[in-house]
Protein backbone atom coordinates (compact mmCIF):
# COMPACT_ATOMS: atom_id res chain seq x y z
CA UNK A 1 0.00 0.00 0.00
CA UNK A 2 2.86 2.44 0.65
CA UNK A 3 4.52 2.11 -2.86
CA UNK A 4 1.15 2.33 -3.98
CA UNK A 5 0.50 5.78 -2.53
CA UNK A 6 3.86 6.64 -3.89
CA UNK A 7 2.63 5.75 -6.95
CA UNK A 8 -0.11 8.20 -6.64
CA UNK A 9 1.80 11.17 -5.69
CA UNK A 10 5.12 10.22 -8.48
CA UNK A 11 2.00 10.26 -11.05
CA UNK A 12 0.34 13.73 -9.71
CA UNK A 13 4.34 15.37 -9.82
CA UNK A 14 4.46 14.12 -13.49
CA UNK A 15 1.50 15.75 -14.55
CA UNK A 16 2.15 18.85 -12.90
CA UNK A 17 6.39 18.88 -14.78
CA UNK A 18 4.73 17.68 -17.79
CA UNK A 19 2.52 20.56 -17.91
CA UNK A 20 5.23 23.11 -16.74
CA UNK A 21 7.88 21.05 -19.57
CA UNK A 22 4.67 21.49 -22.14
CA UNK A 23 4.21 24.92 -21.91
CA UNK A 24 7.80 25.58 -21.81
CA UNK A 25 8.91 23.67 -25.02
CA UNK A 26 5.43 23.20 -27.20
CA UNK A 27 3.03 26.25 -26.30
CA UNK A 28 5.60 28.97 -26.64
CA UNK A 29 3.29 30.56 -29.16
CA UNK A 30 0.61 30.55 -26.00
CA UNK A 31 3.01 31.78 -23.51
CA UNK A 32 4.27 34.84 -26.10
CA UNK A 33 0.68 35.61 -26.24
CA UNK A 34 -0.42 35.62 -23.23
CA UNK A 35 2.59 36.94 -21.28
CA UNK A 36 4.86 38.39 -24.02
CA UNK A 37 7.35 36.34 -23.42
CA UNK A 38 8.97 35.51 -27.27
CA UNK A 39 11.61 33.17 -27.30
CA UNK A 40 12.57 30.30 -29.32
CA UNK A 41 12.73 26.95 -27.13
CA UNK A 42 14.96 25.32 -28.68
CA UNK A 43 17.39 28.06 -29.47
CA UNK A 44 20.88 27.73 -28.00
CA UNK A 45 20.34 30.44 -25.90
CA UNK A 46 17.11 29.02 -24.41
CA UNK A 47 18.84 25.69 -24.25
CA UNK A 48 22.01 26.92 -22.20
CA UNK A 49 19.60 29.13 -20.24
CA UNK A 50 17.34 26.41 -18.75
CA UNK A 51 20.67 24.03 -18.40
CA UNK A 52 22.18 26.82 -16.36
CA UNK A 53 19.34 27.07 -13.92
CA UNK A 54 19.37 25.07 -10.78
CA UNK A 55 15.76 25.18 -10.85
CA UNK A 56 15.56 23.65 -14.19
CA UNK A 57 18.32 21.01 -13.81
CA UNK A 58 16.27 20.29 -10.26
CA UNK A 59 12.94 19.42 -11.75
CA UNK A 60 14.57 17.34 -14.70
CA UNK A 61 16.07 15.18 -12.40
CA UNK A 62 12.79 15.29 -9.95
CA UNK A 63 10.72 14.45 -13.14
CA UNK A 64 12.76 12.12 -14.02
CA UNK A 65 13.11 10.03 -10.92
CA UNK A 66 8.72 10.46 -10.58
CA UNK A 67 8.26 9.08 -14.21
CA UNK A 68 10.81 5.85 -13.95
CA UNK A 69 9.05 5.19 -10.96
CA UNK A 70 5.72 5.90 -12.17
CA UNK A 71 6.45 3.54 -15.22
CA UNK A 72 7.93 0.90 -13.60
CA UNK A 73 5.80 0.58 -10.36
CA UNK A 74 2.79 0.42 -13.18
CA UNK A 75 5.05 -2.21 -15.74
CA UNK A 76 5.94 -4.25 -12.37
CA UNK A 77 1.95 -4.15 -11.54
CA UNK A 78 1.05 -5.17 -14.52
CA UNK A 79 3.77 -7.89 -15.57
CA UNK A 80 3.32 -9.63 -12.16
CA UNK A 81 -0.33 -9.81 -12.67
CA UNK A 82 0.55 -12.37 -16.02
CA UNK A 83 3.68 -14.33 -14.09
CA UNK A 84 1.74 -14.93 -10.88
CA UNK A 85 4.63 -17.15 -8.81
CA UNK A 86 6.56 -16.23 -5.83
CA UNK A 87 9.76 -16.37 -8.17
CA UNK A 88 8.86 -14.74 -11.74
CA UNK A 89 7.67 -11.72 -8.57
CA UNK A 90 10.75 -11.23 -7.13
CA UNK A 91 12.85 -11.60 -10.64
CA UNK A 92 10.30 -8.77 -11.72
CA UNK A 93 10.70 -6.84 -9.03
CA UNK A 94 14.29 -6.88 -8.90
CA UNK A 95 14.64 -6.06 -12.94
CA UNK A 96 12.23 -2.69 -12.37
CA UNK A 97 14.51 -1.56 -9.61
CA UNK A 98 17.45 -2.53 -11.52
CA UNK A 99 16.59 -0.97 -14.63
CA UNK A 100 14.74 2.42 -13.05
CA UNK A 101 18.16 3.22 -10.92
CA UNK A 102 20.22 1.87 -13.56
CA UNK A 103 18.35 4.46 -15.97
CA UNK A 104 18.05 7.01 -12.93
CA UNK A 105 21.95 7.31 -12.51
CA UNK A 106 22.24 8.07 -16.47
CA UNK A 107 19.83 10.40 -16.39
CA UNK A 108 21.22 12.13 -13.46
CA UNK A 109 24.92 12.27 -14.82
CA UNK A 110 23.65 13.75 -18.03
CA UNK A 111 21.84 16.77 -16.49
CA UNK A 112 24.18 17.23 -13.68
CA UNK A 113 26.82 17.10 -16.17
CA UNK A 114 25.20 19.54 -18.48
CA UNK A 115 24.87 21.87 -15.94
CA UNK A 116 28.18 21.48 -14.68
CA UNK A 117 28.94 22.64 -18.55
CA UNK A 118 26.96 25.49 -19.45
CA UNK A 119 27.45 27.30 -15.57
CA UNK A 120 30.34 29.67 -15.26
CA UNK A 121 33.14 28.97 -13.42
Amino acid sequence: MRYWFLNAICGLLVLVLLTMHMFTMHLDDVLALFFSINTEPLGWDAVSARGASALYTGAYVVLLGTALFHGFYGLRTVLTEVWTSDRAGRLIRGACWALGVGLFVVGLAAAVAYHAKVVPA
